[in-house]
């Protein structure tokens, strides 16, 4: 469309609807994707209030010739929640439950309702909605209607067509149309119609479609039979949004099982255990879930096996439903190589989630190349399922493809990601060409060639091959009967466009972009980074429940633009060029990312592990580079040098005073790019280095061994070459290099980590951690000169600096690498950096992975190298915060099991405490820091009973609950030095 008919159109929308209208680069951009394998860019997004706003961008578009695609949370595998034209986004007004009757076991919701919404809703009456596909906590009701969608519950409560009552739905060409049984409601052409077109073709209607429980292809024609009363809901349930829009929807509860119980069946191999599934049909499971040993390798819990059937069931009581897994077991125990029957909620939610994360995980292979959708969900007769994933898997070996099959194993529907060559014409045409002879293997087995997420651009094309050219021809007349303009999601379902066209990696770059990490894990390129998301969009939970702490800004916001999906597709556009435009100087990306927390989330709670927050470094690295950069890069991602040099004058008392003076701390916030609304932190008196060397000079003069504490090379407790003895334990320094073992009956040698927030800000953190490292048995040492793992200047984008920083941090290491000494961090984001930033900056570097790999927190480090030694038992409730960085890179077991042995009791907070390093202190970022801390953190302090610790080992965490709750909170360190005392 050129620009002044987009303006126009604009306008046009803008005097017309009272929604929300956006034509702007990265509304755009950021509909330009769902999860499949395709991309069609629109020309604007209308997010309407109501039915009423629907039929009004309807109006406006009809008049101008432009198509609507209507979409909900994007998740959709088959590329039909993709379009040209205008996009109608229902996820931001129209999601709202209007009723619910527990009576009758309805309810009547809006399109954009998210799936676990009407759950909760109709869970306070003991009712469910049936199907619950893996995106339950973010797709909607509208685009389950779109796609017939189904999930792991269909054994038991059927496809969403099964559970339409009536649905509201406006045509493009502005007609609204209330579809539920029999047609009399109906506009009189659409009526006439429909009974003409199916009562000329009844003998077809009856035969041509295949028999199995996930037959989704196409329309449902044969609902319009006379002996189904003409079930118009549920033929429209499934057109993908290409006949109607649907606004409201009545839609059928069902009874949820007080309680469930999981069989874990194990089968020596894929086949046996597809073979096994519709068996376990007649024993009533509510599910019957299939994986094998490629797709969850190294998964707990799971009994031997090399393939496992997952089958729920329910019950009254848990006993009933603990007895009736127990007879699942009984009845599949000669088959099977073994069984696990669990009823505790919590370890069913464990394995349930090495499922859910499935079609994420599924897009990389074990060696880690790449893997894509496109025949995501085949569907056969379920007694056919294991010889059709025989011949599945024999036609991947003569394509040269590989693929990890899993899935609705009890419906014989097929969930795969292969591993598609989508970037060269060669790998285009093997696609094309594997795509057509899987449909003939699907027909072959009397299957449909979508069991749950709809054709889309993926398959329709290919639909002559399941119903013949005349039964696709009735497609046609139908849409065309709906939809004569063909206004509505054109080029899915009927008139297909090919499925080779618009993939969305057509405009990517074919050469790696030039970048400083070194994206290990996708061999240095940055583009196949991007790739990464796949848009399944469990960045786009609303509670920290679901996605652990991703995405804490798009919970607070929102906004698609503010989801780790939304970024990555903004990252893709910009690498595409056609959209964003400006490369690494986009604005659009700048802004999508200024919300980034680079809380690293992502990193640990993506499926496929996108890392936002190193994606976010490279891009401000580059969209900076040579130009002057926000005041807060300098005053805050320069933190470590001011607060060095501030240590070296013995500044921090007349540094303070002046913070305490509003004026004064008014001018230096607006200086330094600081939210007004924040507290400068006091600066130490003492730091924790200055400490150090004076307790180290204090042992030496009581020993008087004549130690001076400039033993090693530096003016501190040396570490090349040479340890004083008991730094810290006053006792003489060996003469000879220090051996990693340390010798018999020696205690074993640790260096402690200064990072540069326990030294400068909270040194009673490094005081403590002393104390109890110590009282542990282990010999402590710290660094002879500076280090510094870079954090600030990394999450800042000055990488240049950043990388500096590194290496000289390295060279003051190196001595303490090649005695193999472990690193103590108590810093969890100074920790993680170590751990992933420094190796991924410094790859060339072999000393960056060997000071990552030696790198522990403080409870790894009490447990791995003083295994016997026990804490003192505090026997104390906590509460407070579990930094969102060991969430994501470093794991909280070993602290969880800390805390247990001193007799802490309690779980964390989960989320982000919303400070996150620079960001919270950054202006204009108040307002979203202060949010994200009411999540979670802010309400279980505030409800935390007298008495209760107040636990927060991220000095970020700490500084959030002073400033915010005005609640002093301590480092796991300082509660059990406390009690050494």
């Amino acid at each position: 469309m050129a620009d002044h008919q987009a303006d126009e159109l604009e306008q046009a929308l803008r005097r017309a609807v009272r929604g929300d209208v956006s034509f702007d680069t990265a509304s755009r951009a950021l509909m330009t994707m769902d999860a499949s394998n395709y991309r069609r860019v629109p020309d604007g997004v209308v997010a309407p209030r109501d039915a009423d706003d629907v039929a009004a961008a309807l109006a406006v578009c009809r008049e101008r010739g432009v198509p609507v695609v209507a979409r909900g949370a994007g998740t959709s595998i088959a590329g039909q929640a993709t379009g040209l034209g205008v996009v109608l986004d229902f996820t931001r007004h129209m999601r709202g439950i209007v009723s619910l009757d527990p009576e009758r076991r309805t309810a009547v919701v809006q399109p954009g309702v998210i799936l676990d919404d009407l759950r909760t809703a109709a869970g306070a009456h003991g009712l469910t909605f049936g199907p619950d596909p893996s995106t339950h906590s973010r797709c909607t009701l509208g685009g389950m209607i779109g796609n017939n969608s189904c999930g792991s519950h269909s054994v038991a409560w059927g496809t969403t067509a099964d559970n339409v009552h009536e649905l509201d739905v406006l045509t493009y060409g502005g007609e609204r149309v209330r579809a539920a049984q029999g047609l009399h409601d109906l506009p009189a052409r659409l009526r006439d119609g429909i009974r003409s077109l199916a009562g000329h073709h009844l003998a077809l209607l009856r035969t041509g479609f295949p028999e199995l429980p996930r037959r989704i292809s196409g329309y449902a024609l044969d609902e319009l039979l006379p002996e189904k009363n003409a079930d118009l809901a549920r033929a429209l349930t499934g057109s993908e949004g290409t006949l109607g829009v649907v606004t409201e929807a009545t839609v059928r509860l069902v009874e949820a099982p007080a309680t469930r119980a999981l069989a874990v069946l194990g089968y020596p191999d894929e086949s046996a255990a597809a073979e096994a599934a519709h068996t376990l049909l007649p024993y009533g499971p509510l599910t019957v879930e299939g994986m094998a040993a490629d797709l969850v390798a190294g998964a707990s819990g799971l009994p031997k096996g090399g393939a496992w059937l997952f089958v729920e069931v329910g019950g009254a009581t848990r006993e009933e439903a603990l007895s009736r897994a127990q007879e699942v077991a009984r009845a599949a125990a000669e088959a099977t190589t073994g069984h696990t029957v669990v009823a505790d909620p919590a370890g069913q939610r464990a394995l349930w989630r090495v499922r859910e994360d499935a079609s994420g995980t599924a897009t990389r292979m074990p060696d880690g190349s790449e893997a894509w959708p496109g025949w995501e969900d085949c569907a056969v007769p379920p007694p056919r399922l294991g010889a059709y994933l025989r011949d599945f898997r024999a036609l991947m070996a003569q394509h040269g493809l590989r693929g990890t099959p899993y899935g609705h194993f009890g419906d014989g529907c097929i969930h795969v990601r292969i591993d598609f060559d989508l970037l060269t014409e060669p790998g285009i045409r093997i696609f094309r060409a594997f795509s057509s002879d899987l449909a003939d293997l699907v027909v072959a087995h009397g299957g449909s060639l979508s069991g749950e997420h709809g054709d889309g651009l993926a398959r329709a094309e290919l639909l002559p091959r399941v119903y013949g050219e005349e039964m696709v021809g009735l497609f046609s007349r139908f849409k065309d009967l709906w939809d004569p303009e063909g206004g509505l999601n054109p080029g899915v379902l009927a008139r297909p466009q090919r499925l080779d066209q618009n993939l969305r990696f057509d405009p990517l770059p074919r050469r790696p972009v030039d970048v400083e990490f070194g994206y290990p894990h996708d061999k240095g390129d940055f583009s196949a980074a991007v790739r990464r998301c796949v848009g399944v969009a469990k960045c786009r939970n609303e509670s920290v429940s679901g996605s652990g702490v991703m995405c804490p800004s798009y919970r607070v916001t929102g906004e698609e633009k503010h989801s780790t999906r939304g970024r990555a597709r903004l990252l893709h556009e910009m690498l595409a060029g056609e959209v964003v435009q400006d490369g690494w100087r986009s604005e659009e990306v700048r802004d999508a990312l200024d919300l980034c927390l680079s809380c690293k989330g992502c990193r640990s709670d993506c499926p496929v592990e996108v890392d936002m927050a190193t994606y976010k470094a490279e891009f401000l690295h580059h969209h900076y580079e040579g130009r002057v950069r926000p005041a807060a890069h300098y005053s805050m991602g320069w933190l470590p040098v001011w607060l060095r040099a501030a240590s070296r004058l013995r500044a921090a008392p007349a540094a303070n005073a002046l913070a305490g003076v509003d004026p004064l701390a008014a001018l230096a916030k607006r200086m330094g790019g600081i939210a007004p609304e924040r507290d400068i932190p006091e600066l130490a008196r003492e730091p924790f280095t200055r400490w150090w060397r004076e307790r180290v000079r204090a042992a030496a003069r009581d020993a008087g061994s004549g130690a001076a504490a400039g033993t090693g090379t530096g003016a501190g407790p040396g570490l090349p070459g040479r340890l004083p003895g008991g730094a810290g334990r006053a006792t003489a320094a060996p003469a000879g290099p220090v051996a990693p073992d340390q010798g018999a009956g020696r205690a074993r040698t640790v260096v402690l980590w200064p990072d540069t927030f326990t030294n400068h800000l909270s040194p009673s953190v490094g005081r403590s951690a002393v104390a109890v490292l110590e009282a542990a048995g282990l010999r402590v040492v710290v660094p002879p000169k500076p280090v510094c793992c870079g954090l600030t200047w990394v999450s800042t984008g000055q990488l240049d600096r950043a990388r500096a920083v590194m290496r000289r941090t390295l060279d003051v290491m190196a001595p303490a690498l090649d005695a193999g000494l472990p690193v103590v961090g108590l810093e969890p984001s100074c920790t993680a950096a170590l751990r992933t930033d420094l190796p991924e900056l410094l790859g060339a570097d072999p000393r960056a992975a060997r000071l990552a790999e030696s790198v522990s927190t403080f409870a790894q480090a009490l447990e791995e190298y003083a295994p016997d030694w026990r804490p003192p038992k505090i026997d104390r409730p906590v509460v407070g915060q579990t930094h969102c960085h060991q969430h994501a890179v470093l794991g909280d077991a070993a602290e969880r099991r800390l805390r247990e042995r001193a007799g802490l009791t309690g779980a964390l907070s989960g989320g982000c405490c919303g400070l996150a390093g620079n960001f919270g202190f950054e202006a204009g970022h108040y307002d979203v820091s202060v949010a994200c801390a009411e999540e979670q953190l802010l309400p279980s302090v505030r409800a935390a009973a007298p008495g209760t610790e107040i636990l927060a080992d991220g000095y970020s965490c700490r500084t959030q609950l002073n400033q915010l709750a005005g609640q002093k909170s301590r480092h796991l360190a300082e509660v059990l030095a406390e009690r050494l005392r």
